[in-house]
Formats: C-alpha cells, sequence, structure tokens
C-alpha cells in the first residue's frame, strides 16, 4: 500500500537526529549560506482560574531540567516508541527549558497574587522553589498526529530544603494539520493547559 499524501507530506516535514549532521559534513566545504529556519514562540497559558487568595508568598522558577533530545531549540516529533526526529527549516526562539521557564515566569506574574517570582540570579528573598523536569514536549506522529506536554512540579521550601508537594502535569491536543504551524500551535495549546493547571495547583498550596 502506498503512503497516503498526509503522510508523505507529514515525512517532508522532518529530519532525523543521525542523518543531518552527516549532510551537513558533506556540504560544509561548498560555501553555501545556511538555510534560514522559520521561529516560533510560545504563548502564556491563559487567565488562570482559581479562588486561592493573594498570598505575600515569593517563589523562584528553578532551571528546568530535561534530556538532552529536548534541551535545544530544535522542535521534536515522535515517529515511534524509540525513534526522535525533528522538524525541518523550524526552531524555537530559545533553548525549549529556557523557554518554559520564562513563561511559567509571566504566568505566575500575571495573576497578581503573589509577592514576587522570578528565575535565579534575581536577588529574591525566596519562600519557595518550583522545580520542574521537562519530560515530554513534542509531537507524536505514532498515531494521529498529537502534541504532547508532559512536565513534573516540586514545591519545595527553601528554607529547610524539603519538598511539600510533587505531581505530574500533562496535556495531549491534536495537530490540526500536518505542517509546521499545525505541530507548533497545538504544542502551544498543549504547554497553556499544563501550565494553567501547575499555577493554579501551586497557588492552592501557598
Amino acid at each position: 500500500m502506498g503512503e497516503s499524501e498526509f503522510d508523505l507530506r507529514r515525512r517532508r516535514l522532518l529530519w532525523g537526529i543521525v542523518v543531518l549532521p552527516l549532510i551537513g559534513a558533506g556540504l560544509g566545504g561548498c560555501g553555501t549560506a545556511p538555510a534560514k529556519n522559520d521561529t516560533f514562540d510560545l504563548s502564556v497559558a491563559a487567565t488562570v482560574e482559581t479562588k486561592a487568595q493573594a498570598k505575600k508568598r515569593q517563589i523562584l522558577i528553578a532551571d528546568p531540567s530535561a534530556l538532552k533530545a529536548l534541551d535545544s531549540d530544535q522542535i521534536m516529533v515522535r515517529v515511534s516508541s524509540s525513534e526522535i526526529q525533528y522538524l525541518a527549516k523550524s526552531q524555537w526562539s530559545d533553548r525549549l527549558p529556557r523557554m518554559v521557564q520564562s513563561k511559567l515566569v509571566e504566568a505566575f506574574e500575571n495573576t497578581g497574587r503573589i509577592g514576587g517570582v522570578g528565575k535565579p540570579g534575581q536577588g529574591l528573598a525566596i519562600d519557595y522553589q518550583l522545580v520542574t523536569d521537562i519530560r515530554a514536549f513534542e509531537i507524536d506522529t505514532t498515531g494521529s498526529d498529537r502534541a504532547v506536554v508532559e512536565i513534573s512540579l516540586k514545591l519545595v521550601d527553601d528554607r529547610n530544603g524539603t519538598v511539600r508537594a510533587q505531581k505530574v502535569f500533562s496535556a495531549s491536543v491534536p495537530a490540526a494539520g500536518a505542517s509546521s504551524p499545525s505541530y507548533v500551535r497545538a504544542l502551544d495549546r498543549a504547554f497553556a493547559e499544563v501550565t494553567g493547571e501547575m499555577v493554579t495547583w501551586t497557588l492552592t498550596l501557598l
């Protein structure tokens, strides 16, 4: 059975993590200009709905951890349980963990319900740290194309280093089509859902 038109378009969007460096090495002496990639950003989560009262607590969003495959500006696509590729001619505007961290800071600031939120090195007197691990941030093409985002979160008391609570947040959103913008929009919606749940959960515990 031949490939469907949808599958063919999807395959053309991808490049493998092994093949591309070999191609690059072969072209290194040709003097051609590097290809320009489309660059994408993430949105801040929608307005967080919570009954939590405003607190004077100050929180630190620690640098998120992630496996090397996610700790880059490349947009991951899972093509099987053991194989990943990246979107061709597409990239995030920064390393994914840095983007996640910045958007979390924005999401908490936008609630107006905490005394302060910041990143390491900003000199805040911290009450709690939010320690995150990005477990998945990808387009899963093993079935119908879906954006999958999964982030684990620990709320750590900065005074004694104890974990007050921890939880894993995840979301799966179908992609509207086999194109880079469609994939990124699905990832954006999945991340917004996860971010909203993380913020709501944290505010109820402070």
